[in-house]
């Protein structure tokens, strides 16, 4: 090994993996992810102006409210990025605000390339000292699952985790997820992320999958068993998206309690009140938790 690669292994911490923090916040707090969404409407129905000022009241808002009751937040990088410099300065903030509260981050990103460029984005949001660094990154295998590899490969090395887009929700994606039938892209995506999996003990990998909780039988009719990948599944779509947490568990059946859903604009509604924001939050973790 080379004396340099040699220096960065022995500089790295040793972190619990991504993937038992996340499963021990999960069974602690309850199966939820909360979004951190700035919509534009959004800071105008908290009084807020849209700019990097009302975008910072915003987020540090959120956190405050469902740090401690939430497994993770999921800040939407896009509406940060709208505001430039200054607004990405302000997620670098939140997710600052968010490791100091003791709740998970996931930078919804959805990043992917390939070559150096795939290694800058890995670089930028799962290598410690990074100012972006998240505890988890969503990320998109369009360009081939193992176009990812400087991701998956940091994320192992730094304790982070990553979740690969699936199966989501919108309408075009079919077009390309569910090429193939029996043997779709999907398909293929997932049985990826189980192979890859297999370099964690614990309960759950660090490598989770995106997968809509709006997709209705598509894991059936492509004969998808998402039992098998040993990682959480981020379901966005709960709430103002229209499922519920009786369609959770009609879609994902035994794969249940690996599933973290999410809700962004269903608890946000809440707000800008603390108060209101944790009250929405806990209707919502009573609900997933209920039988």
């Amino acid at each position: 090994m080379p004396e340099s690669a040699q220096l960065q292994q022995a500089q790295t911490p040793v972190r619990e993996s991504f993937g038992s923090r996340l499963a021990a916040a999960m069974a602690s707090r309850g199966p939820l992810c909360v979004g951190i969404d700035p919509h534009p409407q959004l800071l105008v129905d908290w009084g807020l102006n849209d700019d990097a000022a009302g975008l910072e009241r915003f987020s540090l808002t959120v956190v405050e409210a469902v740090a401690s009751l939430a497994a993770a937040v999921k800040p939407q990088v896009a509406l940060y990025e709208r505001h430039g410099s200054a607004g990405m300065a302000v997620l670098e903030r939140t997710l600052a605000a968010s490791s100091e509260a003791g709740v998970l981050s996931i930078a919804d990103a959805k990043r992917g390339d390939i070559g150096s460029t795939m290694a800058a984005y890995a670089d930028a949001w799962l290598r410690d000292g990074s100012s972006l660094a998240a505890d988890s990154v969503t990320l998109s295998p369009y360009l081939g699952f193992e176009s990812l590899r400087p991701a998956l490969d940091l994320a192992a090395q730094y304790g982070r985790g990553v979740f690969v887009l699936a199966l989501t929700s919108n309408p075009e994606g079919k077009s390309v997820q569910h090429v193939g039938g029996d043997d779709s892209v999907a398909r293929r995506i997932v049985a990826a992320a189980a192979a890859e999996n297999q370099r964690y003990e614990g309960t759950l990998g660090s490598v989770g999958l995106v997968v809509g909780a709006t997709i209705g039988s598509a894991l059936g009719d492509l004969d998808i068993d998402l039992g098998q990948v040993r990682g959480a599944i981020l379901a966005p779509g709960l709430g103002a998206q229209g499922a519920t947490p009786a369609d959770l568990r009609a879609t994902f059946g035994a794969a249940y309690p690996s599933v973290l859903a999410t809700s962004s604009r269903g608890i946000l509604a809440a707000g800008p009140s603390v108060v209101g924001l944790r009250a929405a939050t806990e209707e919502t973790l009573g609900g997933l938790r209920s039988e």
